[in-house]
């Protein structure tokens, strides 16, 4: 199964479904179906049998049924064709079956049988004949128009397939049939057609026949006797030319025919053939309508199948028609000639003189269109060799003609639709240029065509644009016969011929060639053809060049291989190869006459080309060699008389003579002198015209002494300079800035460029003269004029060139002797830069310009003025050999440099890479740091100009220096500069900061960085950030060996930062460079930062932040403070330094530095400082003067709170990297912590906060803290004594500790006279009993005595109270043996703080009574037993006391002792008390008391003995409860002791508590008394 079908299968699910689906009467979804039936059945190879018997059937059914859809049954049909490729024989009975013998069959069943004789030729042929007979007897049944339609559609497919069969029937797999048969019955019903359905036929019908037409009669024209009916029918398709729509299918069905007749050889009538050539060319040259393009080509296609069948006489045809002057018919036969020349039909070759005559006939047709069309000709039959030397020449001559037509017929333009004619005239011109440049002059006899005529075309001007084509046709040539000469024996090169073409002379040749040659420095293909032309011309030229340009040429053209080249260097190169040619030539006549043909090239070039430029240096060169000085003198005379002959006059004589002064400097002069002389009366600056003649002036005589000097020899100018040129060039600008005889500020741009010029050149000339000992003695006065010049020139605008060329001047002359002072050169370039960097923006300077040009000439002035700027500060700057001195004047531009105008930092910038770039020698000492911190941040600038001047000029610094850096890398890096993405320009800076940093003099690091911090402070922000960028780099590079700058360099970012401050990137920046330091010499700025006065001010906390923001240096920074700490509390005191680095330590902590490493000895160290600082003040000296608000309160700050933040800071830190745990206290540990009489609390909270499962770091600190057990300083004696008491609780310490020795220090500090101090030991004592259970066996003595001693502090009942907690723990571990020396003094003890005022000392003395109960012994019971009866009314009161943890545990001991005094009966009363709902007391103390009466009357009475002192108790709880115990214990007293009772004192007690504020107290007295008034009454005592 193929991948299609499984496709199919998952589209429909399942074959036999779509069966199904094909069997319903739904013929909504039958469209899709066939559709997607159609795509299966072809791309599938193999169908079951039974699935194609199934589709051959529904298929054929809906295909004949008239009920569905036209386009379903369409459908069906294909679907049964393309089935016929899995069974054709099933798919054709079933056809036929339904295709019967005079029966009108279905519409669709004949179609179906013309796609099986299309589709399926080979199978349908033995067919045919059964088809062919049916389908003839239904012919006449058929009436209806789509019927006959689908007939004529039959007999087309059926003709087609027979058609294949005659001509191919060896290739198909049965033996041959009789196709006569076949044909017989195709004639019949072709014949029967024509006859009866194609006189009436409708449009469509007729469409139907003539796509039949065709394959039939070329079926047809086998058979010799159907040949004469067949082509008989041709013309009734000729005369069906009538409507564009069905012209095609006629044009078609034609040229089936005739490629028939062709093939069988058969000859069309002479008048038929006729007619097909006129009815086909109307096809091509349809004029009021083009023709479709189909219809187009297939005419074309049977003008090629005539051309080859009868080519003379289609030549008659066309050279008949051609006559007419109808532009279509005219461009339709040449397409047509066009397509069969490049047909190349072999039989069309014998007629090419016939093709060139009918060509020769339209050559004079003006008509664009014809022209290209004759152009487009020529090129094919070239191409195509299809060219007479006889006859061919005209037509070359035309395409040159061509080429040069546009100046011809343009030169008296109708005005009249000019436009368009320019555009037609300039497509012919460039469709003869394309046509020559695709000329092959070596195809068989072009050679003899061309030569040696094509030489002709070389000198006119009017062939100008056609020279690139034409010299590489002469070189193509010359080669191909240079070639000749060295394979053949018998020469056979080319000669140029006298006959009747004039050809030009050889010094006609070089002297346009030359002159062609110029624009080969532009990179015209013009250009480098002529001197490649000349290279293989200097036999024809003149036979001593040879030898001469064999050598030179080629030195010549290596230049121009691949790229442009300099044009004043090819210049000058062509210039001094014409030189060399006529010195090695030798020639006075030739060279005159060479002088002549330059002479009449003049009017060929415009003024302004620079082939018209080079030549009037050519004329003037070629003058210079000339040897007859009679013909130099009157040369220049004639030049000088009349210049207008030579275009542009001024440039023309100026270059003319300039030239001609290299070898003639005194004629010159002489014949200059001589005409002013002469000529001064008319000689005027404002009188231009004498004798009707363009004549010179005073100002252009000024530029020609210039032109003079600069070309003179060098040896003779010095001798003639001051009185020949200057003395003569002065005169003449004095005389034309008089007015009536007086001098004035002459305005006349003219004259102040052409005065400018002349100086300039002069300059140029005495430099180059290079004589060390001339003085200059013009050179103040010629400078002076150039700055008046600039001076008088606008601020607001740029309208003429003369600041640019004053500036030219100003340069040239300031080389020369004498040398000029240092304020001098200050004073010129000062006023020059006021003069050009403050002007208006280029866009606002070329907005004055009227038109396009004049921006244009805006934009050409400025550029070129701020180049003349930046060379003329170059110039001076650097031919300076004093250091400072360059310095002074480059700070010129500092003030540009950084403006807040962008368009003129972008000026500054852009003269600043001028004078930093370019092969630059500086002074020995001169100094890049400064100037490299001032332009490197430029590189990311707002402006692409400023960023790359930025980056060249820095690039620059280093070269100064001899500094060769990665040349490549950093021009790519410079050239992306170009981008306008901000994170781009950073990226690239960042780059060259990288690469050049480290080649920054180490001396120089602190005035680089003074600039970038200054640039931090002033710069634009992205600036900014590039600033800060360099500056890091920079310090990362070279920052290890700053060691000697470092307190300078860290005094001036000080200096800065409040500025910085407020500009929050620019201070990123400078914390940064800061850190940067710090990681190479984090000791030298800790010692510095830690002098800042506390408190530290914001800026000082940033920058510790800043230090500490850094992973790699972080924990250098923190064990520098560390080592700094350590060293202040070596002796446990904390002194001001100490606390500067406590403060240091909360701003390198508080951002969240990793303090992993180094906690242990942070806390031990922060501790230490908590505890040594308690209780102390700030010394004044150290404290920050601040300037006090009104109403403002001095605030003075605590050391120990200072200590006590960076610790709880570091406590932070340290749970955040899980080296501790929140501490119990939360917040309120760092107060107790700082506070002198809860510090020791908020220590052992700390202690308690501390990670024990960090068993490193815990032991790291307990090693650390142990001297503080026996420090001298009491306080830290207590901080640690706190701290390991928490610790003693550890079972892990103890066991990777060594608190054996914490313990007997411990021990000891229990005795010490600083309460505190013994709180916390005896606290520690009693913790080992939970860290170290055998420790307390072992030490038990020691511990007792040492804890029990504790219960005798009574001043401090902290003491106390940590005492009885010890001892409930320690005991808990002991047995009543080991206790039992001890335990009558601890049970005494214990009991005395039963109604001790602090809850924590009453709650602790009744949990260990409880503990003690389990200790007695029998040595101890009875005396127990006796302290349980004195403390029982304790416990019974205080079971509501106002703290019910006390409760609780009251409830508890009871619980205890009561089997010590043999009340187990009482356990049911005591139950009561742990219901969810206590009893109310009265109801308590009544059961508790009836109970008891009944067991002991003897403890009920020494209850009452007690309760008396309770009374006056001061908890009104406690108050309340003791009267109603004794209402209680009165109730149930026998008589005999209610006898004994003290009646008096207990009512005198009753009635006073009746007063009590507490309303609880006054009725339970009330309620008393009247119990005992009762009781007495009852037991008849009298009160």
């Amino acid at each position: 199964m193929t991948p299609s079908t499984e496709e199919f299968i998952e589209m429909f699910g399942d074959i036999n479904l779509t069966l199904g689906m094909l069997n319903k009467e739904d013929i909504v979804n039958k469209e899709d179906i066939y559709s997607h039936l159609t795509s299966v059945i072809q791309n599938t190879d193999i169908l079951d049998d039974a699935i194609v018997q199934q589709l051959i059937y529904y298929a054929s059914k809906d295909m004949r049924d008239n009920n569905m859809l036209r386009e379903i049954r369409m459908l069906a049909g294909e679907v049964l064709v393309s089935l016929a490729a899995h069974d054709f024989n099933s798919v054709m009975y079933e056809v036929q079956s339904n295709f019967r013998i005079l029966e009108l069959p279905n519409e669709f069943v004949v179609l179906a049988l013309a796609e099986l004789a299309t589709s399926y030729v080979s199978q349908s042929i033995p067919f045919m004949m059964m088809t062919l007979l049916t389908m003839q007897t239904m012919l006449r049944l058929a009436e209806d128009e789509r019927m006959k339609g689908t007939f004529c559609i039959a007999l087309e497919k059926f003709s087609k397939a027979i058609y294949k069969y005659v001509n191919h029937w060896r290739d198909f797999p049965y033996p041959r049939l009789d196709a006569n048969r076949l044909s017989d019955k195709i004639f019949m019903l072709f014949r029967y057609i024509m006859e009866k359905w194609a006189p009436s036929a409708s449009p469509m019908q007729t469409l139907s026949i003539i796509k039949a037409h065709g394959p039939t009669v070329s079926l047809l024209l086998h058979r010799e006797d159907f040949c004469g009916y067949a082509l008989g029918q041709v013309p009734w398709l000729l005369s069906q030319y009538k409507d564009k729509e069905i012209d095609f299918h006629v044009t078609q069905s034609l040229k089936q025919i005739l490629t028939a007749a062709v093939l069988y050889d058969i000859g069309l009538p002479r008048s038929l053939r006729r007619s097909i050539f006129i009815n086909l060319l109307q096809q091509i040259c349809r004029a009021p309508e083009p023709p479709v393009k189909e219809n187009e080509m297939e005419a074309s296609s049977c003008f090629l199948i005539l051309a080859h069948s009868n080519p003379g006489e289609l030549m008659e045809f066309f050279d008949e028609q051609i006559r007419s002057n109808n532009e279509a018919i005219r461009m339709g036969i040449l397409t047509l000639l066009r397509s069969a020349v490049s047909a190349e039909e072999p039989r069309l070759r014998d007629h090419i003189i016939s093709i060139e005559r009918t060509v020769k006939i339209v050559m004079g047709d003006l008509n664009t269109k014809v022209r290209n069309s004759v152009l487009l000709l020529i090129q094919t039959m070239c191409e195509k060799s299809c060219i007479e030397a006889r006859e061919g020449w005209p037509l070359i001559d035309y395409v040159f003609s061509q080429s040069a037509t546009l100046n011809r017929n343009l030169e008296k333009p109708v005005k009249t639709n000019f436009h368009e004619n320019e555009k037609e005239e300039e497509s012919v011109r460039e469709t003869s240029l394309e046509v020559l440049k695709t000329l092959d002059p070596l195809v068989i006899g072009m050679p003899q065509v061309l030569w040696p005529r094509i030489l002709t075309f070389v000198v006119p001007a009017e062939y100008t644009e056609a020279l690139e084509p034409l010299f590489s046709i002469i070189r193509i040539l010359i080669m191909a016969e240079e070639k000749k000469k060295h394979s053949a024996k018998e020469s056979t090169a080319l000669v140029i011929s006298t006959g009747a073409v004039k050809l030009p002379s050889p010094q006609q040749l070089l002297a346009r060639l030359l002159v062609i040659s110029m624009p080969a420095s532009l990179g015209e293909l013009r250009g480098a053809g002529a001197i490649g032309l000349l290279k293989i011309l200097p036999e024809i030229i003149h036979p001593k060049l040879v030898d001469l340009w064999k050598i030179r040429l080629p030195e010549l053209l290596q230049p121009l291989e691949g790229k442009n080249i300099s044009t004043v260097l090819w210049e000058t190169m062509l210039l001094q190869l014409l030189k060399e040619s006529l010195w090695k030539i030798d020639d006075v006549a030739w060279t005159i006459q060479l002088t002549r043909d330059f002479k009449e090239q003049m009017g060929s070039y415009s003024n302004t080309s620079i082939e018209k430029k080079f030549l009037w240096k050519a004329l003037g060169t070629t003058l210079a060699s000339c040897q007859d000085s009679d013909f130099v003198n009157s040369q220049i005379k004639e030049f000088l008389t009349a210049p207008n002959q030579l275009g542009d006059q001024r440039q023309g004589i100026t270059s003319i003579l300039g030239h001609c002064a290299e070898n003639h400097l005194d004629i010159v002069l002489k014949v200059l002198k001589t005409f002013q002389n002469q000529e001064k009366f008319f000689m005027n600056r404002c009188k231009s015209l004498f004798s009707g003649k363009k004549s010179l002036t005073k100002t252009d005589v000024m530029v020609i002494y210039g032109a003079v000097a600069l070309h003179a020899p060098k040896k003779q100018l010095l001798s003639r300079l001051n009185q020949d040129i200057i003395s003569q060039v002065l005169l003449l600008h004095g005389q034309c800035s008089q007015v009536l005889g007086m001098s004035v500020m002459n305005k006349d741009m003219d004259l102040q460029m052409s005065f400018t010029r002349s100086i300039t050149e002069i300059g140029i000339a005495v430099q180059d003269a290079e004589d060390q000992g001339f003085q200059f003695s013009y050179k103040e006065m010629l400078i002076g004029y150039m700055l008046d010049f600039i001076r008088g020139e606008p601020l607001d605008s740029l309208a003429s060139p003369v600041r640019w060329k004053a500036l030219i001047a100003i340069r040239y002359l300031s080389k020369l002797k004498p040398q000029l002072s240092l304020q001098d050169h200050l004073n010129i370039l000062e006023e020059n830069t006021r003069r050009l960097l403050p002007l208006p923006p280029l866009e606002n300077l070329k907005s004055e310009g009227q038109t396009d040009k004049d921006k244009e000439h805006i934009q050409f002035l400025y550029e070129r003025s701020m180049d003349a700027l930046g060379k003329l500060l170059k110039t001076m700057m650097w031919d300076n050999v004093n250091a400072e001195d360059c310095q002074e004047m480059f700070n010129l531009l500092r003030m540009w440099l950084v403006s807040q105008k962008e368009w003129e930092r972008e000026r500054a910038f852009q003269i600043t890479a001028k004078v930093l770039t370019n092969d630059i020698v500086a002074p020995e000492n001169f100094k890049i740091g400064s100037l490299l911190g001032l332009l490197a941040p430029h590189s990311c600038d707002t402006l692409p100009t400023i960023r790359q001047a930025a980056a060249s000029s820095t690039i620059g610094l280093f070269y100064i220096k001899g500094i060769r850096l990665e040349v490549e890398r950093l021009q790519g890096l410079q050239e992306g500069l170009e981008s306008d993405d901000v994170q781009v320009q950073i990226k690239i800076s960042s780059k060259i900061a990288k690469i050049v940093s480290k080649f920054i003099p180490n001396e120089e690091i602190l005035m680089f960085l003074e600039e970038m911090l200054d640039g931090l402070e002033s710069l634009n922000p992205t600036c900014t950030k590039a600033c800060g960028i360099w500056m890091t780099t920079v310090l990362k590079e070279q920052g290890a060996a700053l060691e000697d700058q470092l307190l300078e360099i860290l005094s001036t970012i000080y200096h800065h930062m409040p500025v910085l401050r407020q500009k929050e990137e620019s201070f990123q920046f400078m914390l940064e460079a800061i850190s940067q330091i710090a990681s190479f010499h984090m000791e030298t700025v800790v010692d510095n930062l830690l002098q800042k006065p506390l408190p530290f001010d914001r800026d000082t906390k940033t920058l510790w932040k800043a230090l500490a923001e850094k992973p790699a240096s972080s924990g250098k920074l923190l064990q520098a403070l560390i080592d700094k700490l350590e060293t202040e509390l070596e002796d446990d005191i904390a002194r001001v330094e100490a606390i500067s680095v406590a403060c240091a330590m909360y701003e390198v902590i508080s951002i969240g530095t990793s303090v992993t490493g180094l906690y242990s000895e942070l806390f031990t160290l922060l501790l230490k400082l908590v505890s040594c600082t308690l209780g102390q003040k700030m010394p004044p000296w150290s404290r920050r003067r601040h300037v006090m608000q009104q109403g403002e309160q001095q605030q003075i700050p605590d050391p120990c709170r200072l200590s006590t933040a960076t610790l709880r800071c570091l406590q932070a830190q340290a749970m955040r990297e899980g080296l501790a745990k929140e501490s119990d206290e939360g917040d309120n540990l760092w107060t107790l912590l700082s506070s002198p009489s809860t510090h020791h609390i908020g220590v052992c909270s700390l202690a308690r906060s501390m990670a024990v499962w960090q068993h490193g770091v815990i032991l790291d600190i307990m090693e650390q803290l142990l001297s503080s057990l026996t420090s001298s300083s009491e306080s830290y004696r207590i901080t640690g004594t706190a701290f390991f008491s928490e610790l003693m609780k550890e079972p892990i310490l103890w066991k990777h500790g060594n608190l054996r020795d914490v313990l007997i220090l411990m021990d000891q500090s229990a005795w010490d006279s600083n309460a505190t101090l013994r709180q916390m030991a005896i606290r520690g004592l009693g913790n080992t009993a939970s860290g170290a259970p055998h420790k307390v066996k072992k030490h038990k003595q020691l511990m007792l005595e040492s804890i029990i001693r504790g219960l005798y502090h009574l001043a401090r009942t902290e003491v106390v109270c940590e005492s009885l907690k010890a001892l409930k723990k320690i005991l808990n571990l002991l047995t009543d043996r080991d206790v039992s020396f001890y335990f009558k003094e601890i049970v005494l003890q214990t009991r005395t703080f039963f109604e001790d005022e602090q809850d924590d000392v009453r709650l602790t003395a009744i949990f260990l009574f409880e503990d003690l109960a389990s200790l007695t012994g029998r040595r101890w019971k009875i005396f127990f037993a006796e302290e349980i009866k004195k403390s029982l009314i304790s416990f019974l009161l205080h079971l509501w006391d106002p703290n019910p943890k006390i409760g609780v545990a009251c409830r508890d001991v009871l619980m205890v002792c009561i089997p010590f005094l043999g009340l187990q009966e009482l356990y049911g009363v005591l139950d009561h008390l742990l219901d969810q709902d206590l009893p109310r007391v009265r109801d308590f103390y009544r059961q508790f008391c009836v109970k008891l009466a009944k067991k002991s009357q003897e403890i009920l009475w020494i209850l009452h003995t007690h309760s008396f002192t309770f009374f006056t108790s001061s908890w009104e709880v406690i108050r309340s409860a003791a009267v109603k115990l004794t209402d209680a214990i009165i109730l149930n007293l026998t008589s005999q002791y209610v006898e004994l009772l003290d009646r008096e004192q207990l009512i005198t007690r009753l009635q006073a508590l009746r007063r009590d504020p507490c309303i609880r107290v006054q009725r339970a007295a009330e309620a008393a008394l009247q119990t005992l008034l009762r009781r007495c009454k009852e037991t008849s005592i009298p009160l």
